[in-house]
């Protein structure tokens, strides 16, 4: 079992307001046994991905930046959260963390909670979805990627580039649907021969600049009607999507973006399907931060995914 550490839930406390004046520092408990069902926040401090893949290290930092951000904002949510701690990759050994991260998500699941995974590169995906379906084996899965790029790459080993293709060649060996999601795509940073592997494997996708206000409506009755086709969504948010003037945190910045306003109602028609089973937010690389404004962003789309919609989640 993993081991939290509960000396970042610290922050304000405003006595004089009373008992409803709550912060998340004084909420979140450490995961036992017999817990209550609630969310479960699991840190995947890896970036071992991000390395082979060529880019700028520094993400392992990111599940313990989330938390010390999330510690101080307000606290509105009814259901428990829980931190269950990291899965550490300190050795280059990525390959053994994510299967460790996908023990610790099937575990959660069995426990009877809902986990939702801090990243860590988008390596993190890997480990994410193999837990769980090693929960729920049966489930017709549809994953929903907020993303600048497809991660669909070929290369061998994996690395943060090549999560969603493995989650493609597993469904394949199992004779399973692979459906996938991907909003955000920015064609410039994705080569056509991704775009062919998209293709081939029947994605569906919107590009960055398709996901305006003016359009939004449209990208949203999509995401509504592919949620209908599946037993449960798995929503993975990669927050090199954002505008890299409000998110400079990430390990390749976005010249042109996502506007935080899309994400956050791209999550609200996410959750209102009822069918989100588990989420990632991934790529959060603090070394690259200015004066903390990325990881408060990434800890706010954290908050906002817990604290909207419909509380409710499929069980199978």
């Amino acid at each position: 079992m993993l081991e939290p550490d509960m000396s970042v839930w610290t922050g304000r406390v405003d006595t004089a307001d009373g008992p409803t004046a709550l912060r998340w520092h004084q909420m979140v408990k450490p995961l036992a046994p017999d817990a209550p069902p609630g969310v479960v926040l699991i840190g995947f401090a890896c970036d071992e991905g991000v390395r082979r893949n060529g880019g700028r290290v520094g993400a392992k930092d990111g599940p313990r930046a989330i938390r010390k951000a999330l510690a101080n904002l307000a606290w509105h949510r009814q259901l428990p959260v829980y931190d269950a701690g990291d899965v550490r990759c300190d050795d280059g050994d990525m390959e053994g963390a994510q299967v460790r991260l996908a023990e610790a998500v099937r575990n959660a699941f069995v426990a009877g909670h809902r986990p939702l995974v801090l990243g860590g590169g988008h390596e993190t995906a890997w480990g994410t979805y193999q837990g769980l379906m090693s929960f729920w084996s049966g489930a017709n899965v549809g994953i929903i990627n907020v993303d600048a790029h497809f991660d669909l790459r070929d290369d061998e080993p994996g690395n943060s580039g090549t999560p969603f293709r493995q989650m493609a060649d597993w469904c394949q060996i199992c004779d399973r649907w692979f459906g996938y999601m991907a909003l955000g795509i920015s064609v410039p940073s994705n080569t056509r021969a991704l775009f062919d592997r998209a293709c081939a494997l029947e994605a569906c996708w919107y590009l960055d600049q398709s996901l305006v206000p003016w359009n939004l409506d449209r990208v949203l009755a999509d995401v509504k009607a592919f949620a209908d086709h599946v037993d449960c969504l798995y929503l993975s948010i990669d927050l090199d999507v954002l505008p890299g003037t409000v998110m400079p945190a990430v390990s390749a910045p976005a010249a042109r973006g996502v506007a935080v306003e899309s994400v956050e109602a791209i999550i609200d028609a996410v959750v209102d399907t009822g069918k989100l089973f588990i989420a990632d937010v991934v790529e959060l690389n603090p070394l690259y931060d200015i004066n903390g404004q990325g990881t408060r962003l990434a800890a706010r789309l954290v908050w906002h995914l817990l604290n909207t919609g419909k509380p409710d989640r499929k069980q199978p």
